[in-house]
């Protein structure tokens, strides 16, 4: 708990830079929050007739409020070119408030409302923000992806609160369906696997973290894929027979899709879009792991949730970091960072190995935990799974070195140098890492 507490203080001292009252309000509220949740949660404690805490809940509310602290550190720049600092940071405030009532709902219609709510921010983000004319389709792309998929939830949530006469999300039992078993439950989880995203309905999350500022990448990647990941295993753990009416299909288009993008992370040259694309494959093996329906699948989804949130956001960092030095995207353009900051190129190697899940990271236990709950299902999945490990391996090299290796770029003269602020938020990604794998069982 220290390490979480910690740094967040410390971050109260950048009021005095920021010169915001809301700032350190906004910190005060990260302090606080994790102080309570930290001692609900070790008492087991019901938090009101509305919310509740579990082992599902506290491990994204923690994720949550850290990343958003890191948003606040890692849009700094924004204090410069006074571009509505104060707005900023409202509607991050807004966000984390929104997804901290989302994960902690105990009521199935009003985890829905929170659900979606988490839309408007995120949008707020991308539209206000963002680097290019396009941001505004971007925001299109996200609202209709979502919303399109999530109003047939939404009506098969309500039919199975009326007829089970329970609206609680903590509910297990059995009643009798009005219609068909298999059309509804695709229907029910078809909001979770949009959001996640799932391969055949995810083209709004490139266009989504190409067009988002850094903030916007961030908090896509480490928290607003994870809702439907969320959702996902609070309906298995509601109805885990109804899975295997369905769990043939969604993990065949899981792990294929999950193989075809891992290929076209082998032929990008936008690094955002790469880092975005490889976020779809690691979903891919997290729906294919919770629709096993097993403990160690739940386990080990809950896992690489928290995993991809750390790996994934500092990676959209570098990238960020990236696109300030050169003012481009394009992996072609970005070579031979090395010899000019090999502090980077490091930081660089770091998460591009634990982004491959290499020991003694936690991605590397959740995935050995999600392949053993999905090969337990068929063994045919290994074909899959095994050309899944390779390609990731591959993209992740060919990412590393294509900006790290081969001559420099001619047009380049020099590179500034990586600042305080940056390391800084590249360490508070990296610790948790390696940390938590010291005591997994905080996030299985």
């Amino acid at each position: 708990m220290l390490m979480i507490l910690l740094p967040l203080m410390s971050m109260l001292l950048l009021h005095k830079t920021m010169k915001s009252w809301s700032c350190l309000i906004f910190n005060f509220m990260l302090i606080s929050g994790l102080s309570f949740l930290y001692f609900s949660y070790s008492q087991g404690l019901m938090v009101s007739k509305w919310s509740a805490l579990d082992k599902f809940s506290v491990p994204l509310i923690t994720l949550t409020l850290w990343i958003t602290s890191m948003m606040i550190l890692a849009s700094f720049k924004l204090n410069y070119f006074n571009q509505k600092k104060s707005f900023f940071i409202l509607t991050v405030m807004l966000l984390n408030l929104i997804l901290i009532m989302c994960f902690s709902s105990s009521n199935i219609l009003l985890f829905y409302i929170w659900f979606e709510a988490s839309l408007i921010p995120t949008a707020v983000l991308i539209i206000k923000w963002g680097y290019q004319p396009e941001r505004m389709q971007a925001s299109i792309y996200l609202l209709l992806y979502t919303v399109l998929a999530s109003l047939p939830m939404l009506v098969c949530l309500l039919i199975i609160a009326y007829f089970s006469c329970n609206m609680n999300l903590f509910f297990t039992g059995s009643f009798i369906f009005p219609f068909n078993k298999n059309i509804m439950w695709v229907l029910c989880t078809m909001g979770f696997l949009v959001k996640l995203p799932m391969y055949l309905i995810h083209l709004w999350l490139p266009k989504a973290h190409v067009e988002a500022p850094v903030a916007g990448s961030m908090i896509l990647a480490a928290i607003l894929l994870k809702l439907g990941g969320y959702g996902l295993l609070r309906l298995t753990c509601m109805f885990p027979w109804l899975n295997k009416l369905i769990s043939s299909m969604i993990m065949s288009i899981s792990l294929v899709g999950a193989v075809i993008t891992s290929m076209i992370c082998l032929r990008q040259s936008d690094l955002k879009s790469l880092i975005a694309y490889s976020s779809v494959g690691h979903m891919g093996l997290l729906i294919a792991g919770t629709m096993s329906s097993t403990k160690w699948g739940m386990s080990g989804a809950l896992a690489m949730m928290v995993a991809h949130g750390f790996s994934s956001s500092a990676l959209f960092i570098l990238a960020n970091i990236n696109y300030d030095m050169m003012n481009s995207r394009s992996i072609y353009l970005s070579k031979g960072a090395i010899m000019f900051t090999p502090v980077l190129s490091l930081w660089w190697f770091l998460f591009t190995i634990i982004n491959m899940a290499s020991p003694p990271s936690i991605n590397l236990l959740s995935e050995i935990m999600l392949l053993t709950s999905i090969t337990s299902t068929s063994n045919y999945c290994m074909i899959m799974l095994s050309l899944v490990s390779f390609l990731t391996a591959g993209y992740s090299l060919y990412m590393y070195t294509a900006i790290n290796h081969a001559n420099s770029n001619n047009y380049v003269s020099i590179y500034p140098c990586i600042t305080l602020k940056d390391m800084t938020l590249l360490s508070l990604h990296l610790i948790p890492i390696l940390l938590i794998i010291l005591k997994p069982e905080l996030i299985i």
